[in-house]
């Protein structure tokens, strides 16, 4: 069973330095039909504007991963990790027990675009942890690219769950599969270009959730990224 959703169907919130698409319910935006997908809770799609960003806020018990698209994105965090994430970079903080952490745009010119993703984790009150990890184009071209698991295979960052993440970027004849264990299901998100997947064309934004399905296909790209989620 395929399921699509296009891009304009999600949640929106725009206030101002802060331009979010809700794939799932988030803040202000509810939608019962949308609260997660598995374990997978949150796609915030957001375009932050210069000098810009989110002040320190606390996060407990949730697997946080940060995916760059566009710009840059500058974080600290009460652990004392501090760093500046760019398009490539894949950034997981397991929330835990508990942590503070601030997110801003450090450009004084250019807007910061990025997805913020939380994935339930499989127990409660682990240790707050942080990770970083780098996965340049030349990893993801033409396929899907492993950049988050359970057991950090293949140089992955490693959540706190029974799922994995991978990344693709793919433009004219390049394809790829990826199979599925008869007890998973899929989550794709397409994070920019247009690209078919299992026959289906699909534009930024949109999204399609497998239930039953044997495995992702992705074809026919044009400058398309794409984001699958392997879910239990």
């Amino acid at each position: 069973m395929i399921k699509l959703r296009k891009a304009n169907e999600r949640g929106h919130a725009n206030h101002g330095w802060l331009d979010s698409w809700h794939s799932f319910s988030f803040a202000g935006y509810y939608d019962p039909a949308h609260v997660h997908f598995g374990a997978l809770r949150v796609i915030n799609d957001d375009r932050v504007a210069p000098g810009m960003g989110f002040g320190t806020h606390p996060h407990s018990d949730m697997e946080i991963v940060s995916y760059v698209l566009d710009g840059e994105l500058e974080h600290k965090d009460s652990m004392g990790n501090g760093s500046v994430i760019r398009p490539g970079s894949v950034q997981r903080m397991s929330a835990g027990t508990g942590v503070r952490h601030s997110e801003f745009n450090p450009s004084r010119q250019n807007a910061a675009h990025f997805l913020q993703i939380w994935i339930i984790p499989d127990r409660k009150g682990v240790t707050p942890s942080y990770e970083e990890t780098h996965f340049g184009d030349e990893e993801k071209r033409g396929r899907l690219r492993l950049v988050a698991s359970g057991d950090g295979a293949d140089g992955s960052v490693t959540i706190h769950q029974d799922a994995r993440l991978y990344s693709g970027l793919f433009d004219g004849a390049e394809s790829a599969t990826l199979p599925l264990a008869p007890d998973r299901r899929a989550y794709v998100h397409i994070a920019r270009g247009s690209v078919e997947v299992n026959g289906i064309a699909l534009e930024a934004g949109d999204a399609l959730m497998l239930s039953d399905e044997a495995a992702v296909s992705v074809a026919g790209g044009r400058q398309a990224e794409v984001l699958v989620f392997d879910l239990a």
